[in-house]
């Protein structure tokens, strides 16, 4: 068992990327500390949702009393990741008369922190820009990395920008008030991490899945400071996407598939899982990924209560929703496919046919959350 996950201390780690470089803390009672974040200006605009804000708002401008401190408030849910919130916001900042040496705060899970990065990289060309995930998907997968955006009717985040933030700050103890299956959600994106990078970190997911389950804090803590170090190791080498930092994407083109689709009852990382099986299936079907692999694969999804078979929807509806991926080059889709627990690779794929027999057989008609 790893010493850190024995102490159950705060941890930091950096993502690299020269003068740009900034800290990620992580930690249990990190809201209560003082100072949030090192050398703030002082206006600030704390960004949250109706769902966040009433449980850690207070906490949060406890810690910046010093300052001029606007909060404003988003509904809860992907639909407010709009371009009208994104004007909103725009106009918050500016009736409030914010200068260039303002800085954005995000207090809330990945639409919250999307919708604040792209504010940030856009108002008056870009100010300072701090994140505070309060879910698990947030904290191991959006917050960290610079990837900002908003949806449009013609699909999910096709406006946008990268944009890194000056630090995250990751208090494990948000984690408590996190409903079940926005829990589960996060652990998809942590699993995701030991496929295609860590065969040791998935091994380790495997024996501590209990303590994960019943959000054991200092389990909790080891499985976020690896997945983000993992995330900080491949947007150092990667940051816009050119190369391996697309293996971040694992199940994402299937599951952005189900999400399109099926938007009112499938949550993201629902439909990650979903979409990880069927990658995982493809490459099983292919002869490369071992059958003893790919159960491993499965059970563990399972045994963190998130689904392994994707709702059931017609070949040709797969395909459009598909062909909007932003990894599509040249009208090809190309996907993130595990060929070992701890290995992936991207590569283009022409062949539908194959592609149809593994969804078909990892879909069914009644799939869903398995906490619904």
């Amino acid at each position: 068992m790893s010493e850190a996950l024995m102490q159950n201390t705060t941890q930091q780690i950096i993502v690299g990327l020269g003068e740009r470089s900034y800290p990620i803390d992580i930690g249990a009672g990190l809201l209560s500390r003082t100072p949030l974040f090192e050398q703030l200006p002082q206006q600030i605009l704390l960004l949250s949702n109706t769902i966040v804000e009433p449980l850690y708002g207070d906490k949060v401008r406890a810690q910046l009393q010093h300052h001029t401190v606007v909060t404003h408030l988003i509904e809860d849910g992907e639909g407010a990741k709009s371009f009208a919130n994104y004007e909103a916001v725009m106009d918050t900042l500016i009736r409030h008369n914010f200068n260039r040496d303002c800085a954005i705060i995000a207090l809330g899970g990945g639409v919250v922190g999307d919708l604040a990065g792209f504010v940030a990289a856009t108002y008056q060309r870009g100010v300072a820009f701090y994140q505070i995930p309060t879910t698990l998907l947030a904290q191991v997968d959006s917050s960290v990395g610079g990837k900002t955006a908003i949806n449009h009717a013609g699909g999910k985040n096709l406006v946008g920008a990268f944009y890194q933030p000056r630090a995250v700050l990751i208090d494990t103890d948000c984690l408590t008030t996190l409903n079940a299956r926005d829990y589960a959600c996060g652990l998809a994106e942590v699993v995701k991490y030991g496929i295609i990078a860590d065969a040791e970190f998935f091994a380790w997911l495997e024996a501590h899945q209990n303590e994960l389950n019943q959000r054991d804090a200092a389990a909790l803590t080891y499985a976020i400071q690896r997945s983000c170090e993992i995330k900080a190791e491949v947007v150092a080498a990667d940051e816009r996407e050119q190369s391996v930092r697309a293996l971040l994407n694992l199940g994402h083109t299937f599951g952005h598939a189900i999400e399109a689709a099926h938007y009112e009852s499938w949550k993201h990382g629902e439909a990650v899982a979903a979409g990880t099986i069927i990658a995982a299936y493809l490459m099983h079907q292919q002869d490369r990924l071992s059958s003893n692999d790919f159960t491993r694969i499965e059970t563990l999804l399972q045994q963190l209560n998130l689904p392994v078979r994707a709702p059931q929807m017609p070949l040709e509806r797969w395909q459009t929703f598909m062909q909007r991926d932003k990894k599509v080059q040249a009208g090809v889709v190309r996907l993130v496919l595990p060929t070992a627990i701890g290995q992936a690779c991207l590569e283009p794929w022409s062949d539908w046919q194959a592609l149809g027999t593994a969804i078909a057989a990892m879909s069914h008609p009644d799939a869903h959350s398995p906490l619904l």
